[in-house]
């Protein structure tokens, strides 16, 4: 009788390889850094793959949908934005406990930490930027009804919803008292602006959700889990909270000025040439951002505290809803 390995929390390796056909037992380790769906490397001794899942517990409605995360990764396949491949979509949760996916294992660096992105010279780390504002731009530049994706997502009213949507998930999350946080859902949901023009959006697009290869290229987008068809501009309202200084430091491990990227200035403008869009509005999507980062971080300090969590790191992510929700407020004063 095979034996199967032992396997982190949110895969069952007996069943899987029952799904999967595979002839060896299989192998499973869990991805760190993610804080929302589970990413594990899972491999039969031959082959390689990536899985991805929901979280443990307290899945929030409309939120980690793997069926639209393999659809929007299949579809652009065939487009200037670069993404893994995808095998395989299982939404039987009899499987795992819920639906999942397998993809291609893309070689390459993610750069989490500040440590890292330190070992960047100023030049690597200027085309590193760059190369993160020019696939942004690719990525709102694709036609969705090009690609199939005509129906992903409702672009007339998106910002609302949007600010909507994050007013939902923290009352679904809400444990404690937050200063600010419904000040900042007021004022966003009271000064909205207009869309300029709908585009394919990543969601939740920075520095640690790409996979860099070896001559500094970025070889794949990942975490998927967010994309739609909305506003471009929430790509980098968002982007801009994770890279330029202040905020940065705190949420994405500092690869931002401090670490020798360009500034948010020469990269917005970057953006705004290949894009034509006006970015006058900005400061409200930055504020959208950090309001949106704040009910995640939320979200996953709820599950911390619920022992729903997998991996570690957790125990400081209810540390940062405060600053980020500062943060939205400052964003907003900036802009009006």
């Amino acid at each position: 009788m095979i034996q199967t390995p032992a396997a982190p929390p949110g895969v069952d390796l007996r069943r899987l390889r029952a799904f999967l056909g595979s002839a060896g037992p299989l192998r499973a380790e869990l991805i760190a850094g993610g804080r929302s769906n589970l990413t594990y490397v899972v491999t039969d001794g031959a082959n390689e793959w990536v899985l991805r899942r929901p979280p443990l517990g307290h899945v929030l409605a409309t939120a980690h949908d793997m069926a639209r995360e393999h659809r929007v990764l299949s579809a652009l396949a065939a487009t200037p934005v670069p993404v893994p491949k995808t095998y395989i979509l299982c939404i039987n949760p009899d499987v795992l406990g819920a639906p999942f996916y397998l993809m291609e294992k893309v070689e390459g660096t993610v750069y989490r930490t500040a440590e890292q992105t330190e070992r960047l010279a100023a030049e690597r780390a200027t085309a590193l930027a760059h190369e993160l504002i020019d696939v942004l731009a690719a990525l709102h530049g694709v036609d969705p009804g090009a690609v199939g994706l005509d129906d992903f997502g409702r672009p007339a009213g998106f910002l609302d919803r949007q600010v909507r949507r994050w007013q939902r998930q923290l009352a679904a999350s809400r444990s404690r008292e937050i200063a600010g946080i419904d000040e900042l859902s007021d004022a966003l949901a009271g000064s909205v602006p207009a869309t300029q023009r709908p585009a394919i959006v990543h969601g939740d697009y920075k520095i640690d959700n790409v996979i860099v290869g070896p001559d500094d290229a970025i070889t794949a987008v990942v975490d998927w889990e967010m994309a739609t068809l909305g506003d471009p501009l929430c790509d980098l309202g968002l982007f801009d909270v994770y890279m330029d200084g202040g905020i940065a430091e705190m949420v994405a491990g500092a690869p931002g000025p401090a670490t020798g990227f360009p500034p948010g200035t020469r990269l917005r403008a970057r953006y705004a040439a290949a894009t034509g869009l006006d970015l006058t509005p900005l400061p409200w999507y930055e504020a959208l951002g950090c309001f949106k980062l704040a009910v995640i971080s939320e979200g996953i300090h709820y599950r911390f505290l619920r022992g729903q969590t997998v991996g570690e790191g957790f125990a400081e992510i209810g540390d940062m809803v405060a600053p980020l929700v500062a943060a939205g407020l400052e964003r907003l004063r900036l802009g009006s």
